[in-house]
């Protein structure tokens, strides 16, 4: 068995999702498992209308209900069997009925809770794994849809719930495993629920991480993430066009680079698949000819000390300076209780005697942060910052790769540097308006000769 996931872009229209069932048809053989996420920006309407009837504004809500039941069923209605369509438009009634009756809820106490996001969002991946096992029906092959709430069990953090790997990797295997033998199965990605069946989310982009859970529980071959990109590549092509496709990465390097702004792979990703040694395969469903990247435990050794360089935007700097506290305990030890009370991690973290310069990605909280952190303290924000991560397999290791770094930011004003905690990668903070020259002047240093059995 393997495990194909399909990102909203791979199944955003019924072209998109034909594209998707003929790569899937050429892996019969291997026993296929699909996950889908919700088709195109379905999960970003799901919120905006949710945040609507939040807002008082249920009429204008309801007007994006329709549009969507119209968008998903214009797009199933052309990939039916006959016989199945009128089950396949009553199943997507079913579920928009519930999404309005949700909006009537939300409308009517003006709030929005944890519990009722994951419940709307939810809604994106229920429709499109459906959509997409009707659609695998109609373009010739044996497709069973399997309810991923009903065999991913998690904890009740709702929006960012943790899976409980001892109660989904018997469900999985229990369920998925005899279906697979006859039929392509179909999940949605991202979605879960509580022990007591209530609906839970594994966090925005955790289509990826299901599919990792999903290939542990089954013992899968291989995890394949299909995407619109053609693998990972040696630097962020939004930030700078022109990377390398890197042919092979280790687990290690790919969660450092998925954690720091990769955003073709979910950073849990990798997680469940390392634990089992299962590879996982990063590739392009508008290209499928195309290798793409392969993530093992133990890849070829690259010639290149750098495999790839990761980029983080929108990072807040919190500054926090006390002299009252030169020489006491614990002044660590407080700062980060703060931080972990509002949920909200940290990235880098620099300290001497009297201060700590840290910064965050999230800063939903950032208020409540500083009001609590003033009371020990002085506190500085800067915002309006990004952080380049370099990754390779043992930067610690190599001698003068610190010198080769700062040579190829000259002119760069680095703010914060990390190195050290890791011996994958070397991190460091700049202005948002130095980040693409950062970038091109390291892919400069790094990539003008390339290993062959590492890069493409």
């Amino acid at each position: 068995m393997i495990v194909m996931k399909f990102g909203g872009t791979s199944v955003e229209s019924a072209e998109a999702i034909e594209r998707v069932a003929s790569i899937v048809r050429a892996r019969l053989q291997r026993q296929p498992v699909v996950v889908v996420s919700a088709m195109g920006k379905t999960t970003n309407r799901l919120l905006a209308l949710a945040r609507l009837a939040a807002e008082g504004k249920q009429a204008d809500a309801l007007a994006q209900v329709s549009e969507l039941r119209e968008f998903h069923w214009n797009e199933a209605r052309r990939m039916v069997i006959p016989e199945e369509k009128d089950n396949l438009h009553a199943s997507l009634d079913a579920h928009f009925e519930e999404l309005s009756h949700m909006v009537a809820e939300i409308a009517q106490v003006e709030a929005i809770s944890p519990k009722m996001v994951d419940a709307v969002s939810s809604l994106g991946e229920r429709l499109s794994s459906i959509i997409v096992t009707h659609a695998f029906r109609y373009f010739g092959m044996p497709a069973a849809h399997v309810d991923s709430r009903t065999v991913v069990i998690t904890d009740t953090r709702h929006t960012q719930a943790a899976p409980f790997f001892d109660l989904t990797y018997p469900r999985l295997q229990a369920a998925i495993p005899p279906l697979a033998k006859s039929q392509v199965v179909v999940m949605g990605g991202f979605i879960a629920s509580t022990r007591d069946g209530v609906a839970t989310t594994l966090g925005r982009g955790g289509s990826d991480f299901t599919a990792s859970i999903i290939g542990a529980g089954i013992g899968a071959e291989e995890i394949q993430i299909w995407t619109d990109v053609d693998g990972m590549l040696t630097c962020d092509p939004r930030i700078l066009p022109g990377g390398h496709l890197i042919r092979t990465i280790s687990f290690d390097e790919a969660a450092e680079l998925a954690y720091f702004g990769a955003k073709v792979l979910h950073p849990a990703t990798v997680l469940p698949a390392m634990d089992k040694n299962i590879p996982v395969l990063v590739l392009n469903s508008r290209r499928p000819e195309v290798s793409g990247t392969r993530i093992v435990n133990q890849p070829p050794p690259c010639k290149n000390p750098i495999k790839s360089i990761a980029c983080k935007t929108d990072i807040t700097v919190v500054r926090i300076h006390s002299l009252r506290m030169l020489m006491a305990y614990g002044f660590l030890r407080r700062i980060f209780e703060v931080f972990d009370r509002f949920q909200t991690p940290v990235d880098m973290v620099t300290t001497s005697e009297v201060s700590v310069s840290l910064t965050i990605d999230n800063p939903q909280k950032l208020n409540e942060i500083r009001l609590e952190l003033e009371g020990i303290a002085g506190v500085e924000v800067e915002q309006g910052r990004a952080i380049v991560c370099v990754v390779g397999d043992d930067i610690r290791g190599t001698p003068g790769i610190g010198a080769r770094i700062f040579r190829a930011l000259e002119g760069v004003n680095v703010l914060m540097v990390s190195q050290g905690s890791s011996k994958l990668n070397f991190s460091f903070l700049v202005d948002a308006a130095d980040l693409k020259r950062a970038v091109a002047g390291l892919h400069n240093e790094f990539f003008q000769e390339l290993d062959p059995e590492v890069f493409a």
